[in-house]
This record gives C-alpha cells, structure tokens and sequence, in this order.
C-alpha cells in the first residue's frame, strides 16, 4: 500500500502517498478502536448522566442506542475507510470517484477531521486536569478534606491558567510521542499497554467500591430500570451519548479502518468493540457508584462528579490516597488512548496531502490543536466573561471552552454521523458494502436497513432537538 498512484483493483482502492501501515493483527485494531471508544465519556461523562437521568432507564435506552445507532454507523465508517485506503478525506473522494459520486462528499470525511481536531483541543485541558489531581491524590492533598476545600481545589486548579497550561501541555505531549511513531511502532503498542493496564486499573477500584457496603445499592441504581424517571431529553442525551463514546461522527473510526487488513470481518469487530465499550462504561459505574453512595453524595452531582465529588469520597476513605492516585491514573489512560485516535486523522491527511513524514505532521497539527486548547485554558478564567457568539440565543453565556463542547458534541458529530449514513446507505454501490462486509446476506440485510432508514431518522433527531 506505498505506491504513490491512486488505482482501483478489483473495487478497492489502493495507494497513498503516504508510507503506510497496517494494524498487525484483528486484536491490534480491536485494541485501538476500544482505546479511541474507551475516553473521558466513559469514566467521566456516563456516570455524572446517568446519574442524572435517573440510572437504570437510562442504560437500558443507551444500550438500545449502541445496538440500532452506534453500531451500524461504526461499520459504516470502518468500511468506508478500510475501502479508500486513505485518510477519511482522501478515502472518500477515492470511492466517490469510482462510484462516480459528487466531489463534495469528501466534506464529510472533513467534518470528522475538523470535530476531531477540536474536541483534542479541549479534550487534552481535561486530560490535564487528571494528570494535576494524580499529584494531588498521591501527595495526601486530598486527605481529610472538607467538601469547601475539595471544591476550592478545584476551583484553584481552573482559575490558575499557568498550571492548567503546564498539564495541557504535558498531555499534549504524551498523544504527540505516541502518534510521531507511526501505526505499529506507536498506536499499536501504545494500546497494547495502555488497554489491558485500563482494564486492571479499572478492576482493582471495583473491587474496592464492593467493599463500601453499598455495591448493591449502585448494582440496583444502574441496572433496574425506572423508566418514569427518563424524560425525552434524557432519551436523546443517551442517543448522543451513544454516539460519542464510539468515536463516531469524528474520522477516527474511519482512520483506524484505513490501517485494517481485507482478511478482518468489519462486522465482528465492530460489535466487540461496541460490547467491549459499554463494558467499561457499566464497570465506571459500578466503581464510582458506590463509593458516591456510600459517603452519602449526589449520584448526579454533574460533570464535578469526578473532580469536586469522588475526591472528597477519597479523602475521607481508609488508604484514599492510593486509590484516588490509581483512579485518576485510570482517567489519564482513558484519556490518553482517546487523544491518540483524535490527531491521527489530521496528521494522516497532513501525510498524504502535503508529503510531511510521520515526525513534522504530527507536530504541526499536535502544536495547532495545543495552541487552540490555550483558548480553552484563558475561557476558565481571565476570559471568562467573553461569549464569542453569544448574540445567538443556542450560545448565550457559552464561553470558549463550552462552545468547543456544544459544537463539537452536538452539531459536528451528529451531522457527521448522518452524512457517513447516507453516503454509505444511500450512495455507495450495493455491491461494495457486500464486498467488504463480507458477511451473511441476513446479518447484511439488517445492517443495510437500519443504516439507511432507522439510523438516519434517529441521528437527525437528535441533531434536530439539539439545534432547536
């Protein structure tokens, strides 16, 4: 896959100017797409939301979601990069070409580079917070702390910008080293590191929330459903939320695809790591849950669930300090493995598009992503008051940091996800999709109709509620 045209044999396209790799084994792939999947909205954001949407109905919905939204569209764009070949951009003017399709499909592939690129953008400031509070909890900072200094902590933290700068830097910096190496070299063995290291990780904090007395108590909030506690914009937010943990809608799965061997099945390996992710999400759960019940806290305590509430159920535990350091090692892994799939679309695109080896693209678009993320840092507090478009009511009071969310969460990502639908459902040949799936004609059939009537018609939902 190094030759330097860009030809057609037998359907797939080949080719690149880039010099290329491929993940080495079905497991390697599986690894990494769980490492992108596997981020901050598993151990950070379903928690604090399923919280707030009244637990069990929530998860029984979301799970719907992952099975009828998630899933097909992950295959969707795995196939579409495993065709092309290329980065998402390149790999979908490659098929509209051959498909003879209009040239403006290639804005799809890049809407998912440009959401990726700022969601690192922000994404790497929280990663920085996990790396300060891995300080803090390691050095007793936490220990014995009232709930006012807890939150004055953190308070600090975001009010100081030097100190978020040096930690966003210093996450900036472990994604950049990674993805500089190259497909096996780095990504690869980054994940096979880092994936198990997580699930270990993530284990040894259960198996402490069991001994806190109320793991029942968390078992039965999160898996027995009270459904008249779900409102429809608690539906919706378990739809978007389903969609964001994949990493769908942001390029990556498209990247990742373009490094996956013909010999893979597209469909196997999109549902385990879809199982593999939602997995980890019920585990966070069930080790963050019960140690919030036990010390009588708010189970939708909001987004400073893990930075204002679970510390102050650290430090106030028997050997708080060492589980409150492995917990946000936890959350740094998390982080870490997002981080990495975030840049490689732009630094695959920077490969083929410009000719930069794998060193120099990665610092160019590694230092622009730093760069936007001091906006991120400045919006937390000497540019608190700025609302850079706040004249429309959708983004009234949202500073920098929050318009990077919302934009990213809920326009960019949904929009992508449905382009990625249609193209796939409605424009690609019949017959590609059969080649490359390379499935049964039923489990094809299946996938095929919700690809192109269900899914899009949810997407566009929630794209819709989320505009309105």
């Amino acid at each position: 896959m190094s030759s330097s045209s860009s030809a057609t044999t037998g359907g797939v396209m080949e080719g690149s100017t880039a010099n290329r790799g491929l993940w080495s084994s079905r497991l390697a792939f599986i690894l990494a797409a769980t490492g992108s999947a596997v981020g901050l909205g598993n151990i950070w954001k379903f928690p604090y939301i399923t919280g707030e949407n009244g637990g069990g109905a929530f998860v029984v919905v979301y799970l719907v979601c992952i099975a009828a939204i998630g899933i097909p569209i992950m295959m969707a764009e795995v196939l579409i990069g495993r065709r092309g070949g290329h980065s998402p951009i390149n790999s979908l003017r490659l098929i509209a070409q051959n498909d003879r399709l209009s040239k403006a499909w290639p804005l799809v592939g890049a809407v998912g580079v440009l959401a990726a690129f700022l969601i690192l953008s922000f994404y790497s400031v929280i990663g920085g917070w996990a790396v300060s509070y891995v300080g803090t909890a390691a050095t007793g900072g936490l220990t014995g702390q009232s709930e006012e200094a807890i939150g004055a902590i953190f308070s600090g933290l975001l009010g100081d910008p030097a100190t978020l700068l040096l930690w966003h830097t210093v996450f900036m910096a472990l994604v950049m080293i990674v993805v500089a190496r190259g497909v096996k070299s780095g990504l690869e063995r980054a994940v096979t590191f880092l994936m198990p290291a997580l699930f270990i990780l993530l284990l040894i904090v259960v198996g402490y929330a069991m001994t806190t007395g109320s793991f029942g108590q968390a078992a039965s909030f999160l898996f027995a459903p009270n459904f008249s506690s779900l409102s429809t914009a608690g539906v919706l937010v378990a739809l978007g939320h389903a969609f964001f943990t994949l990493s769908l809608g942001m390029a990556v799965m498209m990247a990742y695809g373009s490094y996956l061997p013909k010999n893979v099945s597209i469909a196997k390996t999109a549902i385990t790591v879809s199982i593999i992710d939602t997995v980890v999400a019920l585990t966070a759960g069930l080790a963050i849950f019960p140690i919030v019940f036990s010390n009588g806290l708010e189970p939708g305590a909001g987004p400073g669930l893990i930075f204002q509430t679970l510390p102050l159920a650290f430090g106030n535990m028997p050997m708080g300090s060492f589980f409150g350091t492995l917990f946000f090692v936890l959350l740094i892994f998390a982080a870490w493995t997002s981080g990495i799939s975030l840049l490689e679309p732009l630094v695959e695109w920077l490969e083929e598009q410009k000719g930069m080896n794998r060193t120099i693209s990665t610092l160019g678009a590694g230092i622009a992503c730093w760069a936007l993320g001091i906006a991120s840092i400045l919006s937390l507090n000497v540019w608190s008051d700025i609302t850079p478009l706040g004249m429309f009511s959708m983004f009234e009071g949202k500073t920098i940091f929050d318009l990077l969310d919302f934009l990213t969460a809920n326009i960019l990502l949904p929009l992508g996800g449905l382009l990625v639908a249609v193209f796939a459902g409605w424009f690609m040949s019949r017959e590609a999709l059969q080649t490359e799936l390379a499935t049964s004609p039923g489990v094809f059939k299946v996938w095929y109709g919700t690809l192109r009537y269900f899914t899009p018609i949810a997407v566009g939902a929630v794209f819709i509620y989320n505009l309105l």
